[in-house]
């Protein structure tokens, strides 16, 4: 395989050719940074690393889609700036992969995931990406996806996408990564970068940060700026941090957040997040168990209920049974409304993108016309119904919205939170991954994403425990801006837990 080259003259192409693996010198946030403090490394010889990880393994793992030329001369400029004892911020001189569909001005196409946008190079950075490299983060590349954010079919392969092919879950290279951040969580969990941005509509962050099992944070809608990004909804769209621990995964947020005038909802951040990295953080908290977000498998359950008694060893209080009331009809709302929207909100993007692809229905008819290379698998049936709505203009839009919205936060998470007198809200966030299957698509049990994703509020997964060799996580979430509150909760239960090993690259369950 190759990274893709959208300009020949701009794209970093590798060729692989060592099957072998190499773990990285430094795996976490914290240890390159000390390392970095104390002159062990140098964010040049950081960049070359982590480019030969990926050298190594992407073969195998299809989690990155594009390297960045100009990686390893601004690495170069960053230890300047540290030699003369300017650091700009917590991440400088730390490369950092971006999900496929942000907007980079590093000569990257920003491509969903999909063959027909690689002639969208964008001239600007999305404003998170300016964020990032205001506090001296190197944009190493772009992370694989699922193309255009598993939201293309209803059948579709999570992880799958035709510019980058199928990522896989580094912990069995057989089973799905879940999606559609697949590349960001699979280039984590397996070395290839300390840290990856991820975007999420709905469980695009979580479910593919607790399968692999890394740390996944899905913010409050409007604390990171969704400008730049390739879009679903502006209702329920944000992008967020996703790292090896909660520490990284904490720090990239800081370094993202900000706000900006182009985003009608983005706010400043109320805090400095990683001063609520607090060892006891979970101490008198009163907990709410969501047990209407589970059920779809025993043995998931069965290492929820391990991780109550280490909730309660730390000094929690656990509320068993703080059920979601409206999570029904919740459910039943969600997709049309986000169906409708997504014509609109793409159809926005594209009309000031490079792409000579204009619309959805452009975007419809081209797929066609390629459809070997476009849709090997899988059809473009979201797509087409998206196209045949009205789209904003659908009768009762607006109302609707404003009803799902008030499921998930006053009559849902809220409601639930005052009836049951709890500080955050938890649930096992889904099922062990999957097998990858390109005939019949996922094999999607259930996960505890939908509540926070459609009410807009933060939702943090962390390593719960393991089912054989397959990584699952734990959800904490609670209401608007709550973030500081849940870092705190899920940094003391990381620490105690101690749940995240490395993968070994199974191909296909180990013998019992």
């Amino acid at each position: 395989m190759k990274i893709i080259n959208t300009l020949a003259a701009s794209l970093l192409v590798l060729t692989f050719s060592n099957p072998g693996f190499t773990q990285a010198q430094f795996t976490t946030t914290s240890d390159i940074r000390a390392a970095l403090d104390e002159g062990a490394t140098t964010s040049e010889q950081l960049v070359s690393r982590y480019t030969q990880q990926i050298q190594q393994l992407n073969e195998k793992l299809h989690a990155v889609t594009q390297l960045n030329p100009a990686a390893l001369e601004e690495a170069r400029r960053l230890d300047r700036l540290r030699n003369q004892g300017q650091v700009l911020g917590p991440l400088h001189g730390i490369p950092v992969l971006l999900k496929d569909n942000i907007d980079t001005a590093d000569g990257l196409a920003n491509t969903a995931g999909s063959i027909l946008l690689l002639d969208n190079v964008p001239q600007t950075d999305a404003h998170l990406v300016s964020q990032l490299k205001k506090n001296g983060a190197i944009i190493l590349g772009k992370a694989n996806l699922s193309e255009w954010a598993n939201f293309r079919s209803t059948n579709s392969s999570s992880g799958w996408s035709s510019t980058g092919g199928q990522a896989r879950n580094p912990y069995d290279l057989t089973r799905s990564p879940c999606g559609s951040s697949a590349g960001s969580a699979v280039a984590v969990a397996a070395g290839l970068v300390p840290l990856a941005v991820g975007t999420e509509t709905d469980g695009s962050i979580t479910c593919p940060s607790a399968v692999n099992g890394i740390v996944g944070i899905k913010p409050t809608l409007g604390l990171v700026s969704r400008s730049g990004i390739i879009p679903i909804s502006a209702y329920q769209d944000t992008a967020g941090p996703m790292a090896a621990t909660v520490t990284g995964a904490t720090l990239l947020l800081d370094a993202m957040v900000g706000k900006d005038a182009t985003d009608r909802d983005s706010f400043e951040a109320p805090t400095r997040y990683a001063d609520h990295l607090r060892p006891d953080g979970l101490q008198g908290l009163r907990i709410g168990v969501v047990r209407n977000l589970m059920g779809y498998s025993a043995q998931t359950d069965a290492v929820f209920e391990g991780a109550l008694s280490i909730l309660r060893e730390q000094g929690a209080t656990v509320i068993d049974d703080a059920n979601i009331e409206t999570l029904e009809q919740i459910n039943a709302l969600e997709f049309d409304l986000l169906a409708w929207e997504f014509k609109d909100a793409l159809n926005d993007y594209l009309a000031t993108a490079t792409t000579r692809y204009k619309t959805l229905e452009a975007l419809i008819a081209a797929n066609r016309e390629r459809k070997e290379m476009a849709m090997p698998y899988f059809g473009q049936e979201i797509f087409e119904m998206a196209q045949r709505s009205q789209g904003r203009k659908e009768k009762g839009f607006t109302r609707k919205i404003a009803e799902l919205r008030g499921l998930a936060r006053d009559r849902g998470i809220d409601a639930t939170m005052a009836k049951h007198k709890v500080d955050i809200l938890i649930a096992p966030t889904v099922s062990p991954a999957w097998r990858i299957d390109h005939i019949n698509g996922d094999h999607y049990l259930g996960s505890a994403t939908t509540p926070a994703a459609v009410a807009g509020y933060p939702h943090i997964t962390v390593p719960m425990g393991f089912i054989r060799h397959l990584p699952i996580g734990i959800s904490f979430f609670a209401s608007a801006n709550q973030e500081d509150r849940l870092i705190a909760a899920a940094y003391n239960y990381e620490q105690a837990s101690q749940q995240r090993r490395a993968p070994r690259f199974l191909n296909g369950d180990p013998a019992p």
